[in-house]
């Protein structure tokens, strides 16, 4: 045999072995989301409201077929919205015009969540807090609350206009405009990324004389009262969705590094901007309060990086979970264009990640950045996703601290046979509280005579938020089907199963 043949026939193997490992891993619960953001991308206000929502149908198949079970929606990138509301003006990156409804007038909220749902996802509403402007040449519509209330903002040298975070009137507006959104809106989770107060500019501090005049008191330090404004406005956040909702989670994706060990010996080996120092936001300090129920650090650099070091940053994270959820978020771009630091033949470091993070024990899951990447297949990551890394369906982990209840069994499961197809029908499980209602259903398949084990990843052949699955496609002989209910906080019900011959 020729050297060049043995070489490709044992590449072959260890890819091969590679697969089989990733195979075993796949976990049953894993938080597999993805960003979709609106800000800066033109395609909706060029689109007509029904070219729109079938773009982002498409968008959302394409996502679940890779293996993603959430979807964060932006929905007010600007105190705007993305969605019906009384509140803020409709945001210019829907329909084309800041405070301007797209035409005919639509919902993309609700459209989301809808269609999220039916195919048993979880939709989190994407919000950032603070930032009114995104440039130096762009104004509030016409009607916002920053024509009434002038006074409760603030220009930076970055040319945006923001909420003043010291202010207890920006954090009571946004707290508003919160407990509307939950209050009309069936989301899973309100989801915040990096942009507290802003990414400092050179040289020039931001400007809140006047409110750290009016509010620092009692404060030595300008950076602790800064991070104590946000720390406020998180726990007052977290107040309003336990009392309105509790089962809907407060997420937040900080910038990836905390704080640097040469600066604090519990920060991580790097030496990058902190957002500790940066941003004003103490992050891991919101979840051991218990404010925060999940984290998703940006760790969008490469595993090798000389100043963040991304594997270092992956361990230092998993430390940093106190009993809450803990997803990495990954830039598609920069996982796909760096090898792989184990191995130089493969030109990626999407398996890399994905099995370290995998070993982590208290990482539960990945998000990535941006969604679009994903659906676009770039560097061929959608085909790795679906064939190896994502090959089986998951539930997100269970929130346990918020409810830890399974629903009851679904009822009246059957097998209806047409000319070419079986199809599964049941009814809903019986709930009066609203934590034990059925969510979404997880439908298992079996060979005959194999036992009904709802432990194993490999046998879900969908999870939906109908209460039907059509069997089209099955390869024919007898089967045990077995179908679950699943609660807003992903605790399951025991399963309840049909016999099926497919004879098609």
């Amino acid at each position: 045999m020729k050297k060049g043949m043995k070489l490709t026939i044992a590449l072959a193997l260890v890819a091969l072995t590679a697969m089989s490992g990733f195979a075993q891993t796949a976990k049953k619960h894993e938080f597999r989301g993805a960003w979709l953001h609106i800000i800066g991308q033109k395609q909706y206000s060029k689109m007509t409201p029904e070219a729109t929502r079938e773009y982002l149908v498409g968008q959302l198949n394409e996502l679940k077929a890779n293996g993603v079970n959430a979807v964060i929606w932006q929905i007010r990138p600007q105190a705007d919205a993305a969605y019906i509301s009384d509140l803020e003006p409709w945001s210019k990156w829907i329909s084309g015009t800041a405070g301007v409804a797209p035409n005919p007038v639509w919902d993309p909220l609700q459209f989301m969540i809808e269609q999220c749902h039916k195919r048993g996802m979880e939709l989190h509403a994407w919000i950032n807090p603070y930032r009114v402007t995104s440039g130096k040449d762009d104004k509030p519509a016409a009607g916002h609350v920053y024509y009434k209330h002038p006074e409760w903002f603030v220009k930076y040298a970055d040319g945006k206009l923001y909420f003043d975070p010291g202010l207890p009137e920006s954090r009571n507006f946004i707290d508003k405009v919160v407990r509307d959104i939950i209050g009309r809106y069936d989301v899973d989770a309100i989801h915040m990324d990096d942009y507290f107060y802003p990414y400092p500019v050179t040289g020039v501090d931001f400007p809140d004389d006047a409110s750290w005049e009016k509010y620092g008191k009692g404060f030595n330090d300008r950076g602790d009262w800064r991070r104590h404004n946000v720390d406020l406005l998180i726990e007052q956040l977290h107040n309003t969705l336990q009392e309105v909702k509790p089962w809907v989670q407060l997420g937040i994706s900080p910038f990836g590094i905390w704080r640097n060990k040469s600066v604090d010996p519990r920060g991580s080996e790097t030496n990058g901007l902190q957002c500790y120092d940066a941003l004003y936001a103490d992050c891991p300090k919101w979840t051991k309060e218990g404010w925060v129920d999940y984290m998703v650090p940006q760790l969008y650099w490469e595993q090798e990086h000389p100043r963040a070091n991304n594997e270092h940053l992956m361990h230092w994270w998993n430390g940093e979970t106190y009993g809450r959820g803990m997803y990495y978020g990954y830039s598609v771009s920069n996982m796909m264009t760096h090898k792989d630091t184990r191995d130089s033949t493969i030109n990626n470091q999407l398996g890399e990640k994905i099995e370290l993070q995998r070993k982590l024990e208290n990482v539960t899951g990945m998000v990535w950045w941006p969604g679009y990447l994903v659906t676009q297949n770039f560097k061929q990551v959608g085909d790795k996703l679906k064939k190896t890394h994502m090959a089986t369906q998951a539930l997100a982990p269970t929130y346990t601290w918020l409810d830890n209840k399974a629903p009851e069994a679904v009822r009246k499961l059957k097998a209806e046979k047409s000319c070419c197809e079986t199809v599964l029908r049941w009814t809903a499980p019986k709930a009066t509280d609203e934590m034990q209602k059925a969510a979404r259903y997880v439908v298992y398949r079996f060979k005959k005579g194999q036992a009904v084990d709802i432990s194993k990843a490999e046998a879900i052949v969908e999870i939906t938020g109908e209460t039907c699955y059509h069997t089209r496609g099955t390869l024919k002989g007898n089967y045990t089907y077995a179908v679950t209910a699943v609660d807003r906080c992903n605790n399951e019900s025991a399963p309840v199963s049909v016999n099926v011959e497919i004879a098609q």
